[in-house]
């Protein structure tokens, strides 16, 4: 059975303090909202102390042609993939030639080559190393490339996977895009990068981690405009619906239910959820839809807290965090990252025992057509973007 052996993390040098964020963007869109101050309040409530970035501030007080952008993104990915990438490898006793698969996760640049080429020559790394580049996927990327980090191992035994995801938010934010959206990404958004050693059965590694059980997907049908890039003149434009929380307590539950009825689970089961911490809304949405205590999401809060939201890499980052932890043998865990699409990763995971095999590989419960599982119908306006996405960040009360 395919595991989990090893998790390295990296973060750029530019720290910036949440108060320091709010300062920013008071100066930036007092001018387009009135009622700035009431806005800047997602600031406090979004649960957020620091965040790290691959630039200074004064880059981003300056105006940037998408070239200037990507230019900066390739040089900034491959210093922080480099990083990462050799601590995981150490923590896994591995050296970079002894990876067989190489899989990339990004979706805030473009580079072609991909990033991984570039590292595979940095690294020296076996030059028949496979590669995978996946874009596109969005802050459930790194759950959906340990998805296929899984299933390569799974039909490989004997291989080594590397997944590397890596995101540079910041450089994506453009001074001139004086919208609600662009304004809640301010709040939210960082930079950093996460890798992920992935083995099957028979490869040969030192250390070990949690047994992935299972891995499956959800796209809903007509949910394309809830979240995603438009791509402008000068760079990517970022799309938010304020309904996201709503979407989690609504769609969430029934998908999670009918994954874990595969292997005779139900969530109160799962001893570790491992979500990724998309804002301080969303993680009280999972609690909701998913009937979870406060402590349950406390890595998932604690990277927040200490990182924001970069995007795919998040969920590794609260990975590696209950890697650390340990939990007890036979101990359950549930990845979970929702992204562009509309889509929902699913990942189970187990620590200390192997697990006898599944009793099926189909989603139960689950009708086809145009409903997904819920009992609630899915139509386009059902999923329409928000025209004011920045509600679902504030506090009720305000």
């Amino acid at each position: 059975m395919a595991r989990i052996v090893s998790v390295g993390t990296a973060v750029p040098e530019y720290e910036v303090d949440q108060r320091e964020a709010r300062d920013f963007a008071r100066g930036l869109f007092r001018e387009a909202f009135g009622d700035i101050d009431r806005l800047l309040k997602i600031f406090d409530h979004a649960a957020i102390e620091r965040r790290r970035f691959s630039r200074p501030r004064s880059w981003f007080e300056q105006d940037h042609s998408f070239a200037e952008r990507n230019g900066a993104y390739v040089e900034a990915a491959c210093n922080l993939g480099e990083e990462a990438v050799r601590r995981c490898l150490e923590g896994a006793g591995l050296t970079p030639r002894e990876v067989d698969h190489f899989i990339f996760v990004s979706s805030t640049g473009l580079s072609t080559p991909s990033i991984d080429a570039h590292l595979v020559n940095r690294l020296g790394m076996n030059p028949q190393v496979k590669r995978t580049p996946l874009w596109g996927l969005g802050c459930a990327g790194g759950a959906a490339g340990l998805a296929r980090a899984f299933e390569v191992a799974r039909a490989f035994p004997e291989r080594r996977v590397l997944l590397l995801a890596l995101e540079l938010c910041g450089l994506t934010f453009r001074r001139n895009d004086l919208s609600k959206s662009n304004l809640v990404a301010t709040s939210l958004f960082a930079d950093g990068a996460a890798a992920v050693l992935v083995a099957g059965e028979e490869a040969e590694v030192s250390a070990d981690g949690p047994r992935i059980v299972d891995a499956m997907s959800m796209t809903w049908p007509s949910s394309l405009n809830v979240m995603g890039w438009e791509v402008v003149d000068d760079g990517l434009k970022v799309i938010f619906s304020k309904d996201i929380p709503s979407i989690v307590r609504r769609q969430v539950r029934p998908v999670v239910e009918g994954f874990l009825r595969r292997w005779d689970l139900t969530p109160d089961r799962v001893g570790r959820y491992i979500a990724h911490p998309g804002g301080a809304k969303v993680l009280a949405a999972y609690e909701e839809a998913l009937s979870l205590k406060e402590t349950a999401l406390s890595s998932a809060r604690s990277v927040l807290r200490s990182h924001g939201n970069m995007s795919s890499a998040t969920v590794l980052f609260v990975l590696e965090r209950e890697m650390r932890n340990q939990p007890e043998r036979g101990t359950y865990g549930l990845i979970t990252a929702l992204g562009p699409g509309f889509s929902l990763e699913l990942m189970l995971i187990r620590w200390g025992e192997e697990i006898a095999p599944g009793k099926s590989r189909i989603m139960e419960g689950f009708p086809r057509g145009d409903r997904v599982g819920t009992g609630v119908p899915v139509s386009e306006s059902a999923w329409a973007p928000s025209p004011d996405p920045l509600e679902s960040f504030l506090p009720s009360h305000i």
